[in-house]
């Protein structure tokens, strides 16, 4: 029941689809044009920088407002870090699945990214690092985005292995199952990206703009 009580606080956070209603306040819907994607990405590429700034810190503080709503509900439990986390998969999913809009929304990197300032600051700079990395060498967003998601399991492997969570060890491989699934999800959700990353047709951040994109 805890469970389900934090991904319907994550889900109902997600539903605040930043891209689709700064779009609308500029009278379109965002998931009509470029992509098809009411995230971050999109809205850099049809309405500009500041709008892709608007929209990444709006998706990005709803998931750090969900994890943080699951911390305060519980607050002492051994699995307290467990049940941020399945808020943050609660908001990821309301992003990408929002029920008002015919479940089509983003890619949950933006929410993605609160996940990780949420759970540990280690996890975030070495992450942050990678992506800026990844997007100044290639100029490809996805392959940014794709390497952070893996990096990021990877390292609540090894740090909760180690016991720097507020975990159960018996609660262990759950944790590691939703920080799985997260992964897995995002993944899926750029299967078109690393299509066109493979075929060498994927549109870049700036410069050599092609069809479809991130």
């Amino acid at each position: 029941m805890d469970r389900i009580v934090c991904l319907a606080i994550g889900y109902v956070c997600g539903l605040f689809q930043t891209g689709y209603l700064y779009g609308r306040w500029n009278h379109i819907d965002i998931r009509q044009y470029g992509s098809g994607n009411s995230g971050t990405t999109n809205a850099l590429r049809v309405l500009g920088k500041k709008a892709g700034l608007i929209v990444f810190l709006g998706d990005f503080f709803k998931t750090v407002l969900g994890c943080l709503l699951a911390r305060l509900l519980f607050a002492g439990s051994p699995n307290v870090d467990m049940y941020a986390l399945y808020a943050g998969l609660g908001v990821v999913l309301g992003h990408n699945f929002p029920c008002y809009l015919g479940f089509k929304g983003g890619k949950g990197i933006a929410s993605m990214a609160g996940i990780l300032c949420s759970m540990d600051w280690r996890v975030t700079v070495v992450c942050a690092l990678l992506f800026l990395g990844a997007v100044i060498l290639t100029r490809y967003v996805s392959l940014g985005s794709i390497l952070v998601v893996v990096t990021f399991f990877i390292q609540i492997v090894v740090y909760g292995l180690c016991g720097d969570y507020t975990v159960a060890e018996s609660s262990l491989p759950e944790f590691f199952g939703v920080a799985g699934f997260l992964m897995v999800m995002a993944v899926w959700r750029h299967r078109a990206n690393i299509k066109r990353l493979l075929s060498g047709t994927e549109n870049k951040l700036w410069g050599n703009k092609k069809q479809g994109g991130s």
